[in-house]
């Protein structure tokens, strides 16, 4: 079968499993299909793991709980003592408030350099947002529909002055550069008046397109709410239009978040004449990626892809090794197989494009696969002979080495492979060192190129203790899976999983 025949008949049974789900959908706004996949609401999910090196919320008892739909209602604010790293790259710290009219107002404060020290300019967005219905999508997500009533613009530093200048057609009045004045209001955006300056500045709210809240329920009885929005696009190009299928890192209550915070009370006062300044924290340099790696929580990719990360690092040797935990939904309890992949790697120095980063090569020479449900192993053995590990030879819970075979086409793993990464690590509020790893094109290429390489970040991996058990022996240990609640979420079916997977290109290493 050629690969254009193939391709369109994934689409259309990607069409059919939408039609499918319409069939069981109900009229009602927030009824979410049963059929498919029971009840989200009040879903909370504990794991019982290796203690000294998981998930915060699995080794001190934390327990996570996410409704649908999410309550919005309150301020949420950037938590990191850094800024955020959006593509291009964009230094930024957000503080957005919903309120209980549907409106909102979203700050959005740039900067010049990567500690959000320097401010360049900041951007108040006001509209308004409901909340539609649980995405089919993405898991655990709802999609909302937003409007857009004003967007201004304060400039802070010549340099944004400047670059605004050269960006903006002539006829966004009072914008050109002999008319700004740093400190000053100006309106790029206004719906009611007509006035839009917003797609030639490349600047867009697709962001909350899609909206997750999560719970994290303390031992001592606090509470850490932390608000989830859609991914932005890793091509600036695609921004305007690109709906999102994944996340950003999250925002966190200004009532309810994590301590010590510093950054939370200087933007939780902060407005757009008043951009906050964080605090200098010095770099965990020199950056030493010695040692074990891990995610700290469930991690969500584009394309309905959940998992956990666990990296092994031996700079002597130059050699790595990753074991990729995935999953079928979005509290990372339901896993339906592991790659552990393994091979070389040369540090390079400091990124010119992103401060406090430093660039990698890293070589993928070894994958192997674990499957661990039964649906899984009943796709991998229907696969082309010489196109995933030993054709009709998959079984639960057995490993596979797919380096014969080149790696495995349905899983989107190709081998022998070579990707061009940018890292860096830092500090978070409790002295642990964080490291970060690029961000993942968002359409699912691979950063084969120099010219890929990537300009922002994914999620943190934490580093963990000397004593902790190596990744290659954990592997085969027992995940005891523990859930609470009234309904838990059925599996969603993976041959859904492996066909959003060929769609989107699903090449992926870190």
């Amino acid at each position: 079968m050629s690969k254009g025949h193939f391709t369109r008949l994934l689409r259309g049974l990607w069409v059919l499993w939408l039609w499918q789900a319409d069939l069981v959908s109900s009229s009602k706004l927030w009824e979410v299909p049963i059929a498919l996949f029971g009840s989200f609401s009040n879903h909370t999910t504990s794991l019982e793991w290796e203690p000294q090196c998981q998930y915060p919320h699995l080794q001190d008892g934390i327990r996570i709980t996410a409704d649908i739909p999410p309550r919005l209602e309150g301020s949420w604010v950037s938590t990191r003592q850094v800024c955020e790293v959006r593509p291009g790259p964009e230094f930024l710290t957000r503080s957005y408030t919903f309120y209980p009219s549907h409106l909102f107002k979203a700050l959005q404060h740039y900067y010049t350099d990567s500690g959000c020290e320097e401010p360049a300019y900041s951007l108040v967005v006001r509209g308004k947002l409901r909340l539609r219905q649980a995405s089919w999508i993405t898991r655990g997500a709802t999609k909302t529909e937003h409007h857009l009533h004003k967007v201004g613009i304060v400039i802070h530093s010549p340099g944004a002055m400047h670059q605004l200048a050269a960006r903006l057609p002539s006829v966004c009045v009072g914008l050109t550069l002999g008319g700004m004045v740093p400190g000053r209001l100006y309106e790029l955006y206004n719906a009611r008046a007509g006035r839009d300056c917003l797609g030639a500045s490349g600047y867009s709210m697709m962001e909350l397109g899609l909206v997750r809240v999560e719970t994290q329920h303390q031992p001592h009885g606090g509470l850490v709410q932390e608000l989830f929005l859609g991914d932005v696009h890793t091509d600036w190009t695609q921004r305007t239009y690109y709906r999102p299928m994944g996340y950003q890192q999250p925002l966190q209550n200004a009532m309810h978040h994590i301590h010590p915070c510093p950054a939370c009370a200087l933007l939780f006062r902060a407005s757009e004449q008043r951009p906050p300044v964080l605090p200098h924290i010095p770099a965990a340099t020199p950056l030493s990626l010695d040692g074990r790696w891990v995610s700290q929580r469930c991690e969500a990719r584009p394309a309905v892809l959940f998992l956990t990360r666990d990296f092994t690092f031996r700079p002597d040797e130059h050699s790595w090794e990753g074991l990729y935990r995935h999953y079928s939904e979005p509290t990372c309890s339901q896993p339906t197989f592991t790659l552990r992949a393994s091979g070389h790697y040369a540090q390079g120095g400091p990124s010119a494009k992103v401060a406090g980063g430093t660039e990698f090569v890293f070589k993928v020479t070894r994958a192997r696969v674990t499957v661990l449900e039964g649906a899984t192993a009943r796709v991998l053995n229907e696969t082309r002979r010489g196109s995933c590990g030993k054709a009709g030879g998959w079984e639960v819970g057995v490993e596979q080495d797919v380096t014969p075979t080149d790696g495995c086409t349905v899983l989107g793993i190709k081998l022998p492979h070579k990707e061009y990464e940018l890292f860096k690590t830092e500090l978070d509020h409790r002295r642990r060192t964080l490291l970060f790893i690029g961000e993942r094109p968002t359409d699912g290429s691979s950063p084969d190129r120099p010219q890929k390489r990537p300009t922002s970040y994914q999620a943190a991996l934490v580093h963990c203790c000397e004593e902790d058990t190596p990744t290659s022996q954990r592997h085969t240990n027992q995940l005891k899976l523990a859930a609470s609640g009234t309904n838990n979420l059925p599996r969603l079916p993976f041959f859904v999983l492996v066909l959003v997977s060929l769609l989107w290109g699903w090449y992926c290493v870190f």
